[in-house]
């Protein structure tokens, strides 16, 4: 079992990044409002965040009689590389010896006004942590996620919330689900199609959070981080200068319940879509394309489902982030997990890939087997081609959908 600090040091620093507090807030408002009481009498565990540095920490204790916590406990992985930035306590502690260089627990079973100066903050942590000796410990291990002593807080808690490392989210993932807890976690649009995750979104046991794929998320890197300069730029403009970098393509699973969920998307016939879309791929088309190996239709955006039609359809998969479970049915996904419900996939063993211009790549039509592909050539991008000529091309990645009877 890889350590998590040696695998984050393998996928470089750039795998570190820093949820802001506004894009925290923002999230957790939706479920409060759905359910103003989620967090009631709920222990939550953060448990790739280290209190001196976490916004989720600091969030959930500064609201920790707000949202009535049970309890609150953080942990940190070895070496954090901006720890002891946010937060200054134990200023007297050696360097050498300081906790926050080493892995550690905190847990927050109650907040008042500890230090008696009329307020509730984070100065009323630092009385925690100077004056109840077991509030802050440290960890035997090196507080990777998956180590046993870890493990045993996952198990204590009710809810894991937390931005995990993005290398890791396919285990992290895992290791939640194994223990049946409520979540609400970070990572990138891409998880998605993981055979790991999938099953659970098709069975509408997991979905995205009530912030769009849509909305960019800025993060804190640590000081010396690569970050493309247009990121850089995007973040600056949000408000954010400096060691910041958006990623656009970031995104919030959960299993936890919110109001956006369950609205419907509104939509048009399929005749109005084809005599008024304001895509030109479908506006004056006589019909939508159907695929040449899956019993569906492409429909290749979101506002062009047809509000009349009752067979399968091939969807971007951003449509997950308008998905209502009452409004559609997921049947499965191109590539992954669809495969069940389309025994029967067409294969393209006899093809080979050819350029726009003609000039065959060298690769076989095993390349886009179990693609949505659409027979035709469009002149603008690769295509697939067999000795009696015929063409095909692949579409991108595709959530196939049914409407719900009904509705």
């Amino acid at each position: 079992m890889p350590n998590i600090h040696q695998t984050r040091a393998k996928n470089s620093k750039n795998a570190e990044f820093y949820t802001q507090w506004s894009d925290i807030e923002r999230e957790l408002n939706a479920y409060l409002e759905y359910n103003p009481d989620v967090f009631r009498g709920k222990t939550v565990f953060c448990p790739c965040d280290d209190p001196y540095e976490s916004n989720f920490f600091k969030l959930f204790a500064l609201s920790f009689n707000e949202y009535g916590l049970k309890k609150l406990i953080a942990t940190c992985y070895a070496g954090s590389p901006i720890a002891n930035t946010q937060l200054s306590l134990f200023p007297n502690e050696p360097l050498e010896d300081r906790t926050t260089k080493s892995p550690h627990k905190l847990e927050v079973v109650e907040l008042s006004d500890f230090n008696k100066d009329g307020a509730t903050d984070l100065l009323d942590v630092e009385w925690i942590l100077e004056n109840k000796k077991n509030a802050l410990t440290r960890l035997e291990g090196d507080g990777d996620f998956r180590s046993d002593e870890v493990t045993k807080l996952r198990d204590e808690a009710d809810i894991i919330i937390t931005n995990p490392p993005f290398p890791l989210f396919r285990e992290f993932f895992g290791w939640i689900m194994d223990a049946g807890k409520e979540f609400l976690i970070i990572g990138n649009m891409n998880a998605i199609a993981y055979r790991e995750v999938f099953p659970y979104i098709k069975d509408n046991k997991v979905w995205l959070g009530a912030t769009g794929n849509g909305s960019d998320m800025v993060f804190a890197v640590p000081k010396g981080t690569e970050v493309a300069e247009k990121d850089r730029e995007k973040a600056a403009r949000l408000g954010y200068v400096g060691d910041y970098t958006r990623l656009g393509n970031s995104c919030w699973f959960t299993n936890l319940d919110h109001g956006r969920r369950h609205q419907p998307i509104p939509l048009m016939t399929m005749a109005d879509n084809l005599k008024f879309s304001r895509h030109k791929e479908l506006r004056g088309k006589e019909e939508y394309q159907s695929y040449d190996n899956y019993d569906a239709i492409e429909v290749p955006y979101v506002d062009s489902i047809p509000s009349d039609y009752d067979g399968v359809m091939g969807v971007p998969i951003s449509f997950l982030d308008k998905y209502c479970p009452e409004q559609f049915q997921i049947v499965g996904l191109t590539q992954r997990g669809c495969h069940d419900d389309f025994p029967d996939t067409k294969k393209y063993n006899d093809y080979w890939e050819v350029r726009p211009n003609g000039a065959p790549t060298g690769s076989s039509g095993n390349k886009t087997n179990e693609n949505p592909n659409i027979t035709g050539n469009d002149g603008k991008k690769n295509y697939f081609i067999n000795n009696e000529g015929r063409t095909v091309q692949s579409a991108y990645q595709r959530i196939f959908i049914r409407q719900k009877v009904g509705v």
